[in-house]
């Protein structure tokens, strides 16, 4: 007692203050500074929902929905604990504020493995949460919609419930604890019944001083495959994203673009500037210097329609801009092979004097694998309306990060974040794109030439790849070494190349992750729940002139490629099954462990396969990772025809992600994943020459044919825990799983993506 009053006399004034800050819970997230949007007559009771005369139930979300389910998942959430009518419920965007900033994300991002635990580790995340809620970064990322806000809006659903029966018991002249919420009315003990809608207005004035959440065992809404709230508008075409924005007298705009590394705008004639603003429709040519957000020097057309400012653009012949990059992805591969040669790396993980077993290991099993570079590609390019008024602006977007994308606004066109109105849209795809807010700073430096007009910035498809944050190239030396048994006495992972996250913190000045190391970049290695005796995982960190940003899964995306290909390896030189040597690795991992087992079942592993139509060999192939909190283990059917072409047939996927708040929406998200992976497993590979992608569009950038999907089959492991990750897990395990069966179909193993048969192997 003595020494601990001694250090805290110590801390003087500010330490004292920051001790007593540190002990004090996270701030509350029920309410806010700013509240929602009520429609006129309807009420907010907290910060997540809104109750109309007519009984709508609005929600109000703070992620992005970009076809991942999560606003259904979310209003689940608090239905479930308001008890409300689920055919009343309505999803609405969040205002910017901090109660809605991203909590878990910044927690789960901690480089601590998934098991770390004891009195230093929870310290720190609880640290972490407390300096989250604080930042109040609005986020929807890492798969971490329904996680981070699993307390929030069941909370909310509990309070405004608690305020509802209050409400109502005063109403009737009751104790509260007579009373009932059902269906959207609260219910008396004799039978009386008062509807949300006509309670709403009295409860804001019955606060609970506490709350009682329900028991899972009592949920009647979460766990239920309930309809997505968003399926009717997204198949009847009244959904309305980011590029289906009109407003009356809205101009467009349309870009020239320098390539990677320029420091001027793309040259051109003082004819050619001519030319361009005597084409029909053409209001306005503008030079744009680009910004610390990424946005590169360009040039800008604003006209009438979109396609007459795009004609107009493409009618600027550029030349090459002052300070282009002659970089190609040959000479940066070559880099980075050099630096996973020549330097050690940070080490992330290590236990157990692995390099020192490893040299003096009599049997060892080395490989270098490889991933390329990759676009993001979603189906709807990146767009943005901004309309500049005397007194401030309005952004129209489908943006990750809504605060991000008020802050450019307002620092491009000289503002302050107050006077920037950010209306939100869903997303045609985001997939870590849409974390970025290089589009919407340059829609803002357009919009400000033409002032009090609304002004639409849309991307071609051919901007939209050619000027991407692409998933970074990747290369990674494994080492394990083997006893007389085949069982791993040592496991060594060195990996090299770029540092998304870290790029992309220093693009939207987000100071956490600017300096240090990037977790995103090896996650994947060190993280997984496989038991080694000794274990080494590093990285080095490399530089390009090459933008690197988030893309779907992270680290995760190449990673799970690395070291489940190496697992395959390790199996087959222990001549043992593959299912059966993870499942010794996994011992000590019981969950990993189920799910392991439950894929291997479904698929019938063991099993003959027959063989495909035209008469060709089929093989199974396994991977299992962990990721965002979850673990997916999948199987893949594969065969190979003569002419090389690699066919998956049927892929078999299992999961645990805690809770699952909608079994059709994990679902759909492992077929989303798995059908992505196999894309990028097949197909996917940005080519960079001369500082500029090679691809341009779908028919050089191939994404997978409907005519080449297998079937999926996924089953879910039942859980009681906190729901974890769904969005992103399902695709790392694919590219691993096909290469795989590969190997047992042919004998080759394919350590580079994308997967490529030699014709050798073919025939």
């Amino acid at each position: 007692m003595k020494r601990r009053t001694f250090l805290l006399a110590g801390l003087g004034t500010g330490g004292a203050l920051f001790l007593g800050w540190a002990l004090l819970p996270p701030r509350q997230r029920l309410v806010g500074g700013t509240r929602p949007d009520t429609g006129g007559t309807a009420v907010a009771l907290n910060g997540w929902l809104t109750i109309a005369p007519d009984d709508t139930i609005t929600v109000v979300v703070s992620k992005a929905e970009m076809g991942q389910g999560t606003h259904t998942a979310l209003a689940m959430l608090l239905a479930e604990e308001l008890e409300c009518d689920w055919a009343r419920v309505r999803v609405e965007y969040s205002p910017i504020d901090k109660i809605y900033g991203n909590v878990s994300a910044l927690v789960e991002g901690l480089p601590f493995a998934p098991e770390a635990d004891g009195t230093l580790v929870r310290g720190i995340r609880w640290m972490m949460a407390k300096t989250a809620r604080e930042l109040g970064v609005m986020m929807t990322g890492g798969s971490s919609s329904v996680r981070d806000c699993w307390m929030p809006m069941r909370e909310a659903g509990a309070s405004a419930r608690a305020s509802l029966i209050a409400a109502a018991a005063a109403t009737w002249g009751v104790a509260a604890s007579t009373c009932r919420a059902e269906q959207g009315t609260v219910i008396s003990a004799d039978g009386r019944r008062l509807r949300f809608g006509e309670l709403a207005a009295l409860a804001v004035s019955h606060r609970p001083s506490e709350i009682t959440l329900k028991a899972a065992a009592a949920f009647t809404v979460v766990g239920t495959p309930m309809p997505r709230l968003d399926s009717a508008a997204k198949s009847n075409g009244t959904a309305t994203y980011g590029i289906d924005v009109s407003l009356p007298n809205m101009l467009y705009a349309a870009v020239v673009m320098s390539p990677f590394g320029a420091t001027t705008a793309p040259s051109v004639t003082a004819a050619q500037m001519t030319q361009s603003r005597a084409m029909p429709g053409v209001r306005a040519v503008v030079s744009l210097p680009g910004s610390h957000y990424g946005d590169p020097p360009a040039l800008a057309v604003v006209a009438e329609s979109w396609w007459q400012a795009h004609k107009a653009a493409r009618a600027l012949a550029t030349a090459t801009a002052a300070g282009a990059s002659a970089v190609s992805t040959v000479t940066v591969l070559q880099d980075i092979r050099s630096t996973l040669r020549n330097d050690d790396g940070l080490p992330l993980r290590f236990y157990g004097g692995a390099k020192k077993v490893l040299a003096a290991a009599t049997r060892m099993v080395d490989a270098t694998y490889e991933a390329p570079y990759l676009a993001h590609a979603t189906m709807e390019p990146m767009n943005a309306t901004v309309r500049v008024s005397n007194d401030g602006a309005e952004l129209w977007t489908g943006t990750q990060v809504p605060g991000y994308a008020r802050a450019a606004v307002a620092h491009v066109l000289g503002l302050d974040e107050d006077n920037v109105t950010v209306h939100q849209h869903i997303l045609g795809g985001g997939f870590g794109r849409r974390l970025d807010v290089d589009y919407i700073a340059q829609a803002a430096a357009i919009a400000k030439t033409v002032p009090n007009v609304p002004v639409q910035l849309i991307w071609s498809r051919e901007d939209d790849m050619q000027h991407d944050f692409y998933r970074p190239a990747t290369v990674s030396r494994l080492r394990a070494a083997l006893d007389a048994d085949g069982r791993v006495t040592a496991f060594v992972a060195h990996s090299a190349g770029q540092a998304p996250f870290k790029a992309y913190s220093k693009r939207v000045g987000f100071l956490l992750t600017q300096s240090g190391p990037d977790r995103t970049s090896s996650e994947g290695t060190w993280d997984q729940p496989y038991a080694f005796p000794a274990l080494h995982t590093s990285h080095s960190e490399t530089d390009s002139a090459i933008p690197v940003g988030s893309w779907r899964s992270v680290g995760h995306s190449h990673q799970a490629f690395f070291v489940e290909s190496f697992i395959d390896e390790l199996a087959a030189a222990a001549k043992q099954d593959p299912a059966a040597y993870r499942a010794a690795l996994l011992q000590s991992h019981p969950r990993a462990l189920r799910v392991l087992q439950l894929a291997a079942a479904k698929s019938g592993w063991g099993a003959p396969l027959e063989p495909t139509a035209d008469g060709r060999p089929r093989a199974r192939g396994m991977a299992l990772h962990a990721a965002f909190g979850s673990i997916v283990a999948e199987v893949a059917e594969v065969s190979v025809a003569r002419d090389g072409r690699i066919r998956v047939h049927r892929v078999v996927a299992a999961i645990d992600c805690g809770l699952a708040v909608n079994p059709n929406i994990i679902a759909q998200q492992i077929e989303s994943g798995i059908i992505d992976g196999l894309s990028v497993a097949l197909n996917g590979e940005l080519v960079i020459e001369d500082g500029a992608p090679r691809q341009s569009n779908f028919y050089e950038y191939r994404l997978l044919r409907i005519d080449e999907c297998p079937v999926i089959e996924t089953h879910i492991v039942p859980s009681l825990d906190v729901p974890s990750g769904v969005g992103e897990p399902g695709l790392p395990p694919i590219a691993p799983a096909v290469a795989n069966a590969l190997f047992t179909l042919t004998g080759t193993r394919l350590r580079a993506l994308p997967l490529r048969m030699p014709s050798e192997a073919a025939s």
